[in-house]
């Protein structure tokens, strides 16, 4: 089946298969934890004390494990049926945690200069303007602040890949239209990104924190887990996500 079309009938939305993705996260999707498992790498273990924004937080997997830790923390998604799906979660103790119905490239339900930490996983992907909702973003930081994201990796999620058997019956990634950033939407009815996705390249990732004052300051493609490999063999050899962790400071150069 062909995965990707730029436009559909009747095209699903985040609040359309909102349903589903709870469930598949909800049931076990071992992808979706080692995303989240990455991200919380990056953070400290205790976090008490700390304000936090979930940017794009579904159905509240990253919220609730960064509530753990002792922080308050908003999580805030443009979907008001993912919103009301985090906030049914529960587990948040021994932090607490809100939820929003929020754009991330406003961020209108959050106060400048009120948080330590943003987090977005498998996020800023979503977006239609990254520029925006990094714009957002230093706003809302505090000036020590930081920010943690993960996205599908650009090399291998883009637009028109597609997966192929080697002689030895191995998969192979078949990279698609790298270069071509932009929205696109995949045709597979099991994929996620069938609710869309915004393709950037990494270095189109790399510059936009650049442009908007951000110090890079960790960046790795994690090798998949073999909880991740077990339940999607053909991914073993790949790194599935991007981490990045950027500081707020420096100053903003001209696009």
């Amino acid at each position: 089946m062909n995965e990707n079309s730029e436009s559909a009938e009747n095209a699903d939305t985040w609040d359309s298969i909102a349903d589903w993705y709870v469930d598949l996260l909800r049931s076990g999707s071992a992808l979706n934890d080692f995303n989240r498992d990455i991200l919380l790498d990056q953070l400290p273990a205790d976090l008490t004390g700390r304000q936090v924004l979930d940017l794009g937080c579904g159905e509240g997997i990253i919220t609730r494990a960064v509530a753990a830790r002792g922080a308050a923390v908003l999580g805030i998604d443009p979907s008001p049926r993912m919103i009301g799906h985090a906030r049914s979660g529960g587990g948040v103790e021994p932090g607490s945690a809100a939820y929003a119905v929020d754009d991330a490239c406003v961020l209108a339900t959050v106060a400048d200069d009120s948080m330590d930490w943003v987090t977005a996983g498998l996020a800023l992907n979503n977006v239609p303007d990254l520029d925006a909702a990094l714009l957002a973003v230093r706003r809302v930081l505090r000036p020590a602040g930081s920010l943690v994201l993960t996205v599908p990796h650009p090399c291998f999620e883009a637009p028109h890949a597609s997966w192929s058997q080697a002689a030895d019956g191995t998969a192979r990634r078949v990279v698609g239209d790298y270069l071509a950033e932009g929205f696109w939407r995949s045709t597979n009815p099991e994929a996620v990104r069938r609710a869309g996705n915004h393709h950037r390249s990494l270095t189109g990732y790399l510059r936009a924190l650049l442009r908007h004052g951000f110090a890079l300051e960790y960046a790795a493609e994690p090798s998949p887990t073999a909880a991740v490999a077990a339940q999607q063999p053909q991914r073993a050899g790949l790194p599935p996500f991007l981490v990045l962790r950027a500081a707020a400071a420096g100053s903003v150069e001209s696009k």
